[in-house]
């Protein structure tokens, strides 16, 4: 469980990290976390208050529709508990609304809280259920709450199958994230209600060629693997970041890249026998050169989530 301060009941340590899912054809099933963390130090008090720092220190310390809180006072209303006002100090590493678990980790930490302080005794599959229930989707949740790569299905309305990975070898990634947000439900509205029956077995065979990967640690299967037919063809237009990323799948350093979430930040998978410095400016003049910008994050799998 979460690291606890002094008392059980005194104050709760947390900190829960961005997380990257659908990793190209593992549409709505698989995400990994990434070494990008959003802590928490949570105590009671008379009255609720934030202070935040770090990243998008203002949202994160706007009271108003606070997801963090809205979801510790709805989990704890509807099991009938007492609410405790909290004191929250909040550090901040996570880009938010652009496609880095920002949402799900927020919703977890609302749900962590709850379970602490109002003594619910929820175990992890509970958590990561009620996550995935709010989320609508188990990947972000599953990864954010159990580190490394994880595999996730709902099997319920609040109930997810979660299968965690420590991938083989070394995996470093780089974040290209750039100025503008995207809302989650934005980037659902542009996919199609259906698709043919080869776009469905090539994400098949591509999300199974993708498992293999990682457990194998087979770096040359990669861009085959990323490929995908469901999600990132529709959404490429709201993210102009990801067509110009691929063009360099197979360039000195570079394995391959995915839409991070729904967008508009890009996974970019990078060969772990370069250097990732001089990758890293190789990618940044590439889009300089095509007129984008973003910030270029390296980062890596980290196998630290919620619970450890």
């Amino acid at each position: 469980m979460p690291k606890k301060k002094n008392r059980r009941s005194a104050s709760l340590h947390l900190a829960l990290p961005a997380t990257s899912a659908n990793l190209g054809p593992a549409f709505d099933a698989a995400a990994l976390a990434m070494d990008l963390f959003i802590t928490i130090d949570a105590r009671p008090a008379p009255t609720f208050s934030i202070k935040a720092t770090g990243r998008d220190e203002e949202i994160c310390g706007n009271m108003e529709n606070h997801l963090i809180i809205a979801t510790y006072r709805e989990i704890l209303q509807a099991q009938g508990a007492e609410v405790t006002p909290l004191s929250l100090r909040i550090g901040n590493d996570i880009p938010i609304g652009k496609g880095c678990g920002s949402s799900a980790a927020a919703r977890l930490a609302g749900i962590a809280l709850a379970n602490h302080f109002g003594r619910l005794r929820w175990n992890d599959a509970q958590i990561v259920g009620e996550a995935s229930r709010r989320e609508h989707h188990p990947d972000n949740a599953s990864a954010c709450w159990m580190g490394g790569l994880t595999i996730a299905r709902m099997s319920g309305e609040a109930e997810a199958q979660v299968v965690r990975i420590s991938p083989k070898g070394k995996w470093p990634l780089l974040l290209a994230i750039p100025d503008q947000a995207l809302s989650t439900e934005e980037a659902r509205r542009v996919l199609p209600a259906r698709y043919s029956r080869a776009d469905a077995v090539a994400n098949i065979q591509n999300s199974m060629l993708l498992l293999a990967a990682f457990t194998q640690g087979r770096h040359d299967l990669l861009s085959s693997a990323l490929e995908d037919r469901i999600h990132q063809p529709y959404r490429a237009p709201l993210c102009p970041l990801l067509p110009c990323l691929h063009q360099l799948t197979g360039k000195a350093g570079i394995l391959g890249s995915a839409l991070s979430g729904a967008g508009p930040s890009v996974l970019v998978f990078l060969d772990p026998r370069a250097s990732a410095q001089k990758t890293r400016m190789s990618i940044a003049a590439h889009l300089v050169r095509n007129g984008l910008h973003a910030e270029l994050l390296l980062t890596s799998i980290t196998q630290r989530g919620g619970p450890r």
